[in-house]
């Protein structure tokens, strides 16, 4: 057994000290004569008697039984190890030579030794502390009372009088030694939750910084990838390659920033968690109940810690760089090349996408070639069909991407109300979940009132600064868990990325209001 071990066996519950006559209670447990003398004197009148450990009851007074063996060990333990157990208070008894005090009593206003201690009255007014607090900080300021009782109501130790006459009379009091238990209990409670969030910080801080270290790594094999699709047609290509590699270092600088914020938050909050551990382990190590009360009194409730939570999302998808917005780039200016690139890149044009009639709303209007949807007060009066959205004006395409990589364009008129998006096709098509993005089954760019937000899961992201857009670009990685929305202008505008792991394949859906429409451009 270690050193550790063997003096936590020999500490007394009550005092937190080594064992001063220990003795034993029914139930097994052992405390310092004097502590346990004095928990049970609180406890007169009331009927029953509890061990201060356990909390087992007795209808009497229970015996108190001395353990030898006990006493012995931690006298012999004592004797090794002297320099810890000094106090450097010393007894006020004992004016011909000087002897650590092991208590205090704050009736008589002095330090007792052990030999003193054992003859010292063991009367209720006579309250034994620990010697290295002043005596009279143990005093009520208004009463010059004994501070006996905590007051839960306004956070504050009182005395006697104070509970029953004073500002404190009617409130929810406690005896100190029981308050105190009371406060390590959930002090220790709170400590347990400190220790598995920072270690729940800890865990996302290593994501961060594994991810950091690849970040290089992961641009040098995009920049390598793009280079060898680019060689065969240098001539034209000297301008597009200065532009891709600035872009692909542009965007490897603000990834590197985005995921140095993140650690700077998590390491700021692991710092701000373990200064809150630290100080809470002090707490807990204080055996002076009043102390520990006092130094809880203005700080009560324990802190939210979770000021700043990072979620899992966003810690998985930080690193990764934006290839859909480098494979878009070239679209735009190497139209002549575009099928060439987009093999090598394994992107897919989504072709022959057209609106699955089906699906579409009483409310929704299909051209004859089924690539454009109108929003109308008229009624369509479709066949009934468990595919057919009832409530909203929506409609899907007919296409569903289980696999690979794609992209595909719309085009919207001028409207105040608009959305496009992919969802599972196991999306409810009736009630409030049935609307894009309202629901965890289906990821929405939406228009409102001028003004573009994205929406998942009814959690929704405005995009800034407001933009007047009418036509989109919508890529899916589905291996990769990313659907991103772009911006077709020039240049052209990453606007949000999704990041899921997909469990369905996915069908594009757009929901059209009265006077609006969208149309499928691939």
């Amino acid at each position: 057994m270690s050193s550790a071990d063997l003096r936590e066996e020999m500490t007394c519950f009550i005092c937190l000290k080594i064992y001063t006559d220990p003795v034993t209670l029914r139930c097994g447990h052992n405390f310092c004569r004097v502590c346990i003398d004095c928990v049970l004197d609180t406890q007169e009148g009331s009927g029953v008697y509890t061990c201060a450990k356990c909390r087992t009851e007795f209808q009497e007074r229970p015996a108190l039984h001395g353990n030898t063996t006990l006493c012995n060990i931690a006298q012999r333990y004592l004797s090794t190890q002297p320099e810890q157990e000094k106090t450097g208070i010393f007894c006020t008894y004992c004016i011909h030579s000087s002897v650590s005090a092991v208590k205090s009593c704050l009736m008589c206003e002095a330090y007792l030794c052990n030999n003193h201690l054992k003859i010292h009255s063991k009367s209720l007014e006579h309250v034994l502390a620990e010697p290295t607090t002043c005596l009279e900080n143990r005093k009520c300021s208004a009463h010059n009372e004994i501070l006996k009782y905590y007051c839960y109501d306004d956070d504050t130790c009182i005395c006697v009088t104070c509970s029953l006459v004073g500002d404190h009379k009617g409130h929810e009091v406690d005896l100190l030694y029981e308050a105190s238990v009371k406060m390590k209990e959930d002090m220790k409670s709170s400590l347990e939750k400190l220790n598995a969030n920072r270690k729940k910080t800890e865990d996302k801080l290593q994501i961060l910084q594994e991810c950091r270290k690849k970040i290089p790594e992961k641009a040098a094999d995009m920049k390598e990838k793009l280079l060898k699709l680019l060689r065969g047609t240098r001539e034209q290509q000297v301008g597009l390659e200065e532009r891709v590699l600035s872009d692909i270092s542009s965007q490897e600088e603000q990834v590197s920033l985005s995921v140095s914020d993140l650690i700077n938050l998590l390491e700021n909050k692991k710092d701000k968690l373990t200064k809150e551990i630290n100080h809470t382990d002090e707490l807990c190590n204080i055996t002076d109940p009043l102390s520990l009360l006092r130094g809880c009194e203005s700080d009560v409730e324990m802190e939210d810690t979770e000021d700043r939570e990072i979620g899992d999302e966003k810690i998985h998808s930080a690193g990764k760089l934006d290839d859909g917005l480098i494979s878009e780039t070239l679209h735009i200016i190497l139209s002549d090349i575009l099928t060439g690139i987009n093999k090598d890149l394994y992107i897919q044009e989504t072709k022959g996408m057209i609106l699955d009639v089906n699906t579409a709303s009483n409310n929704v209007l299909l051209s004859g070639d089924f690539k454009s949807a109108s929003g109308t007060d008229i009624k369509q009066n479709l066949y009934e069909n468990p595919e057919r959205f009832i409530d909203y004006s929506q409609v899907l395409g007919n296409m569903c991407f289980s696999s690979g990589r794609h992209y595909w364009e719309v085009e919207t008129n001028e409207t105040e109300y608009l959305m496009i998006g992919m969802c599972y096709p196991s999306m409810d098509r009736k009630g409030r979940k049935s609307l894009i993005g309202v629901n965890n089954k289906s990821w929405g760019l939406t228009k409102q009132w001028s003004r573009y937000y994205v929406r998942h899961n009814s959690k929704d992201i405005l995009l800034t600064p407001n933009f007047s857009a009418h036509r989109f670009r919508i890529y899916l990685d589905f291996e990769g868990g990313r659907l991103s929305f772009y911006e077709l202008s020039d240049p052209i505008k990453h606007l949000h990325t999704f990041t899921a792991t997909f469990t369905e394949g996915l069908y594009a859906v757009f929901c059209v209001w009265n006077h609006s429409w969208v149309r499928i451009r691939s």
